[in-house]
């Protein structure tokens, strides 16, 4: 019962179930609202079949419990009416032993389940609760699928560069079809998250997506840890045993490190996405799956290939479409988006109030070439806020690596105009609109922000824009009304 069960910390959060009565005999409609009152649920009570039609047409409800037998509008109606206004609603009938078979047929057309006259009071709430169990995983299930629309959908991928957004409108285009994809790069530029973010924006979205590191495996378990195997298929094999292939049939499975493959398995898994279907080790009997592989590697196959250690049927195979994740070096203008998303993150899981980010320690992770990309990254931020003691990530919160990095200027990307050292001799002009622009990508576009890192007021910033523009900036008749000083 609601007020008696232990419930976790997700049903704690879901919003209250409300139910609805409905039964044309007023004392017995009354009797059961009292008793599930009691029990913590918010009742409504409808006296009459049409009452009961026209409550549900106008009100929310999440349990409907109705009396099968009523004049005018009877529970057939009820229950027909809630499934076409209330579809997530859970319909509970109420009927005397004659109308037992009616009761049957209306649990085939949807109902939940339904009470025999006399109700007990503990009945009444048992079989509530079980519709009130079904109503709250299916919430559960519902804010479940959102999350990972959220984190793994293309709006929930960190980024400001136009190298991330080209990968994005690439990825777009893969996600719907069901081709074969190998993505490519650099250890730690988030190959994973990628691959999630296809299956979770693809038709199969509502089917597991397997993962598996070809790397992480022991080369003699490979087989087994893909196809599966069956008792007795060697020494440990002490039962039957489902693989990746088998268990995401319906859905993705990402082969990650696939260059690290086993060359014997690579011509099982050639014939795997020819033909449709595998076998388990130590069986005979071939299992017809439905799977997509994107498959992910940090090394040139094409390198692997040539030296004889990856087949290139295989290669050609698994690249029918490639998606290749540029080094975060090579992005830059992600690298502030990225730590600020972490440092929200971090700051929230590890119960900290760590309100920004210095422009000095901004400056520092621009500089850093970071070798481990994302994931260093990541590593990082979550370091200094563990370290942090003011609110502020500053230089005294940087780790190791970061604390003697070179100045910003000094590893700053070639721009349009041929970066920092062929300004040397041009007008300072020149040299002031690409520090003015460089500190733009640094802030993500905030120009506030790029103004307190240029030392510069707001409006000063403003007006060199504008010029540069040759004409107004978006932004400068909100600025002129704001009380910025400006040297």
């Amino acid at each position: 019962m609601p007020d008696e069960r232990t419930t976790d910390a997700a049903e704690a959060a879901l919003p209250p179930l409300r139910l609805l009565i409905v039964d044309n005999d007023e004392a017995l409609a009354r009797a059961m609202e009292e008793s599930l009152v009691k029990v913590g649920y918010e009742c409504i009570v409808a006296t009459s079949g049409p009452e009961g039609a026209r409550k549900i047409d106008t009100d929310t409800f999440d349990i409907v419990v109705t009396d099968l037998v009523m004049n005018d509008v009877d529970g057939m109606e009820i229950l027909a009416r809630a499934r076409q206004k209330l579809p997530e609603a859970e319909v509970v009938l109420v009927t005397g032993h004659a109308t037992v078979p009616k009761a049957v047929e209306a649990m085939q057309l949807g109902a939940f389940n339904f009470l025999e006259k006399p109700i007990t009071p503990n009945r009444l709430r048992a079989v509530c609760e079980k519709a009130a169990d079904a109503i709250r995983l299916k919430r559960q299930n519902t804010e479940l699928r959102e999350r990972l629309d959220e984190r793994f959908g293309f709006e929930g991928i960190i980024f400001a560069s136009s190298k991330m957004q080209q990968v994005i409108d690439r990825l777009k285009r893969i996600a719907p079809t069901d081709a074969t994809v190998l993505i490519t790069g650099e250890s730690g530029t988030g190959k994973e998250l990628i691959a999630q973010a296809i299956h979770q924006n693809s038709p199969r979205k509502g089917k597991r997506i397997v993962a598996m590191n070809c790397a992480a495996v022991a080369e003699n378990l490979v087989e087994s840890e893909l196809f599966g195997h069956v008792k007795g298929a060697y020494t440990d094999a002490h039962s039957d045993r489902v693989g990746a292939f088998e268990f995401a049939n319906g859905g993705t499975l990402f082969l990650d490190e696939v260059g690290d493959m086993p060359m014997s398995t690579q011509i099982k898994l050639l014939r795997v996405l020819e033909e449709h279907q595998i076998t388990r080790v130590g069986d005979n009997k071939p299992i017809r799956v439905n799977v997509r592989v994107v498959s992910a590697t940090n090394r040139p196959l094409e390198d692997l290939v040539a030296a004889g250690k990856f087949r290139n049927d295989l290669y050609f195979r698994l690249k029918v479409v490639t998606v290749d994740l540029p080094a975060l070096r090579e992005r830059r203008e992600d690298i502030v988006p990225l730590a600020d998303h972490f440092r929200r993150q971090f700051a929230k899981r590890h119960h900290k109030s760590v309100k920004n980010m210095s422009p000095v320690a901004t400056k520092r992770l621009f500089a850093f070439d970071w070798p481990g990309n994302v994931r260093q990254l990541r590593n990082a931020i979550e370091t200094m806020v563990v370290l942090d003691t003011d609110g502020v990530l500053d230089i005294d919160d940087l780790p190791p690596e970061l604390a003697e990095a070179p100045p910003a200027a000094a590893s700053a990307p070639v721009s349009a105009g041929g970066g920092p050292l062929a300004l040397i001799g041009r007008p300072m002009d020149e040299i002031e609109r690409w520090a003015i622009e460089e500190t733009l990508k640094l802030t993500s576009g905030n120009r506030e922000e790029a103004a307190k890192v240029l030392g510069i007021g707001a409006r000063t910033l403003y007006r060199k824009l504008e010029k540069y523009a040759g004409g107004p900036s978006d932004k400068q008749n909100d600025i002129d009304k704001q009380s910025h000083d400006d040297e």
